[in-house]
């Protein structure tokens, strides 16, 4: 498959071409969307829904609970279509507890708090589980912390490495047991109620971990496909078994990508996906369009190091037509500029324009900050 079909493929299958009519519909178009900082759900959620307003997203995460926070992939924080979520609790979030787990009891022991980390773990988690039960609204991490006190501790186990009662509350979030519940603060800052997940949705009845895994390379494939087994092992954590198994459940196809190597697809999904026309978008920090596959050459071209942290974080990125051109910063009004990484036609950078003054508009002087500022938004090269 060619790097144009499949650039054709991410404009369509991720709702940047023509856009969908809700956050709902947005997720699940790029099958979960990331959410380590608030305001990047926002923004992923208002490049792909036409007249999206702050209140369409709240009411998917707040009031209809369509949309829930999960801590899943890569021990990364995601928006998750609820039906996804008895898939992702017993494979991706599992996983992650089971390594969090065995860190936090190795820190326990190694801080000196407990002889048993096991035990000590599952004492705090009671004892916070306990307290949600009398609080069905939920309880800041603040007010857990103040009301748990054998969790209330602050330990360095390494230098340069301190956690506390957190740690406590991030693995109930990986087990399903609790979720980030209704968020206090404005909507690009998370300040959430840690809720019991059964006072804030039915509880999701988990599959067995190997269909959960199977279901959520399905709705990736979709999404991302044509992807390699590295792609899909990067994005999910896992191993190249798992993702072996399930490339096999689903009966997956393989085919020739541009660069060489071999990608996957699902087998009802082989036809050709017709090019969308011209298009441009402007995208968060950490979108999943940018964060979807390891290897990115076919949309990023020689961009990477610019638009990447050290640490493989996306920062915002400007898109024509399926790749990636550049980045866009905010200024101390909170006006939208673009910062192009190379020469854009007329048609496009009038389009771009266009998107600049729209994200403008749509923020109303909100200034939206990140820790993920790529090499391009702190010292921009301008085209």
């Amino acid at each position: 498959m060619s790097d144009d079909e499949r650039r054709a493929r991410l404009a369509v299958r991720h709702a940047l071409a023509s856009g969908v009519a809700s956050p709902e519909e947005a997720t699940r178009a790029v099958t979960v969307l990331h959410a380590t900082e608030p305001a990047t759900v926002h923004l992923s959620c208002w490049a792909r829904v036409p007249g999206l307003a702050v209140a369409d997203v709240e009411r998917a995460l707040y009031a209809d609970r369509t949309l829930v926070k999960q801590l899943a992939m890569r021990r990364t924080l995601f928006v998750v279509p609820r039906d996804l979520l008895p898939a992702v609790l017993p494979s991706a979030s599992a996983r992650v507890a089971a390594t969090e787990r065995a860190a936090v009891v190795k820190d326990v022991v190694t801080a000196g708090l407990a002889v048993d980390g096991n035990a000590w773990l599952d004492a705090g988690r009671a004892q916070v589980i306990d307290l949600l039960g009398r609080h069905p609204a939920g309880l800041p991490a603040q007010a857990v912390r103040e009301a748990v006190p054998a969790i209330d501790v602050k330990v360095s186990v390494r230098p340069g490495s301190q956690w506390s009662a957190s740690r406590v509350l991030t693995h109930l979030g990986l087990t399903g047991d609790v979720v980030r519940g209704a968020n206090s603060g404005h909507w690009r800052v998370s300040r959430p109620a840690w809720t019991l997940t059964r006072d804030w949705i039915d509880p999701p009845v988990p599959w067995s971990a190997a269909d959960g895994y199977r279901e959520v390379v399905r709705r990736w494939l979709w999404s991302f496909g044509p992807g390699t087994e590295d792609d899909l092992v990067w994005w999910l954590g896992a191993t190249k078994g798992v993702v072996r198994t399930a490339l096999a459940g689903l009966g997956a196809v393989a085919v020739r990508l541009d660069d060489g190597s071999t990608g996957w697809l699902l087998p009802e999904d082989e036809e050709v996906v017709a090019d969308p026309g011209p298009w441009v978008a402007l995208l968060p920090v950490l979108d999943p369009t940018v964060m979807g596959w390891k290897e990115r050459g076919f949309h990023l071209g020689p961009h990477r190091e610019r638009l990447f942290d050290r640490n493989g974080n996306a920062g915002t990125t400007v898109w024509v037509d399926g790749r990636v051109v550049g980045c866009w910063v905010q200024d101390a009004a909170g006006v939208v500029h673009l910062r192009l990484l190379e020469r854009v036609g007329a048609r496009a950078r009038r389009a771009l324009s266009a998107e600049a003054e729209r994200l403008t508009a749509w923020l109303g002087g909100v200034k939206v900050g990140t820790v993920y500022s790529s090499p391009a938004m702190k010292d921009p090269v301008v085209c």
